[in-house]
């Protein structure tokens, strides 16, 4: 384990008690608790999307926000659904936000999950998909979306244009990052969709949850999904080693408050149906740190990715989530390979 950040759902609405958290709330806490983890040197803070829900939605606006006030945190999604995106639109902003961060942006897409809405992608505008989970309108998206990012010129140029140079031929959507391309992951639930990303080029970001149900440990069913990826990436002759991030909910319990949250929670791999398809889901680590240490050896996605995602429960506070950060910067993290990244 190189590096490590934390995933967040972005939760927001009734706490019990007549407490509410807004959406304002939540992501100005989002902005504080990232500023937080670039102080205790986190490598990066990444935010689920989903629309018509609570959560986060419309995330490079917080990401733009985040790195301006941050100097070294990676700041990404985890990830963006593209059936529901304008392709060169998201272009340009994924560009300008890589710019303001300095090359820091780690943007996560994918098909997408299951939302609260039946094909809320065509309430956006995007009709047309022959797939019931419009898979084929995410994959036409991500295609003209990684074209534009490479600078591909896309439109014609207006020679009369009172605004242009007088030049002809295909203009590419401005501004332009030329690093980007390699800060591009793919979101993957099943080996299919895995080794796809590998032959496309682009980075991996390896599932909470798997669409296989074979009685297979859920570690070793993702770490044989990674070795599937680095193997289509390499027979495809792309340069260099590709990035692949994994994610696990992880609670180091170092105070009572912890321990009456998380205490006891040893939740093996569980079995359930998302989709339409039987799927496996990652089980909770709950320890003390010693033995969470000795578990996470153990996990072998963990030990075969080189970035592992802390989900955490954003709607618990800045203060209660930076104290599992640290502890487990302080702890954990060290005992499998980390270093921080600032010193």
């Amino acid at each position: 384990m190189q590096r490590f950040g934390t995933l967040s759902f972005g939760h927001y609405g009734p706490l019990g008690g007549g407490r509410q958290l807004s959406a304002g709330d939540s992501m100005l806490q989002a902005i504080d608790l990232a500023q937080g983890m670039d102080e205790l040197g986190v490598d990066g803070a990444y935010f689920r999307v989903h629309h018509f829900a609570r959560q986060q939605s419309s995330p490079l606006p917080l990401l733009a926000a985040i790195a301006a006030r941050t100097e070294n945190i990676e700041v990404g999604t985890g990830v963006i659904d593209m059936r529901y995106e304008n392709p060169l639109h998201l272009a340009e902003e994924a560009a300008s936000v890589d710019l303001i961060s300095g090359g820091r942006l780690a943007l996560g897409v994918s098909r997408g999950s299951p939302e609260t809405v039946v094909r809320g992608y065509e309430a956006f505008g995007y009709t047309g998909s022959e797939d019931p989970r419009g898979a084929d309108i995410a994959r036409e998206h991500f295609d003209l979306f990684l074209r534009a990012v490479d600078g591909e010129g896309l439109a014609e140029r207006d020679a009369s244009s009172a605004f242009g140079t007088g030049a002809r031929g295909l203009q590419r959507i401005e501004p332009h990052s030329p690093g980007l391309r390699s800060r591009v992951w793919w979101g993957a639930g099943n080996r299919d969709s895995a080794e796809w990303a590998g032959r496309t080029g682009v980075n991996l970001m390896s599932s909470t949850l798997l669409t296989e149900a074979d009685g297979t440990p859920f570690d070793l069913l993702q770490a044989e999904q990674i070795e599937s990826f680095r193997a289509a990436w390499r027979e495809a002759g792309h340069a260099g080693e590709p990035r692949v991030s994994v994610s696990r909910s992880i609670f180091p319990i170092t105070t009572a408050e912890e321990r009456m949250y998380f205490g006891g929670r040893q939740d093996g791999d569980q079995i359930g149906v998302i989709d339409g398809m039987r799927s496996t889901f990652g089980k909770t680590y709950a320890a003390e740190p010693d033995e969470l240490v000795e578990q996470l050896r153990e996990d072998a996605a963990i030990a075969s990715a080189d970035t592992l995602m802390l989900t955490i429960p954003s709607q618990l506070g800045v203060e209660f989530n930076l104290r599992v950060v640290e502890s487990f910067a302080k702890y954990v993290a060290p005992q499998l390979g980390w270093q921080a990244a600032r010193s």
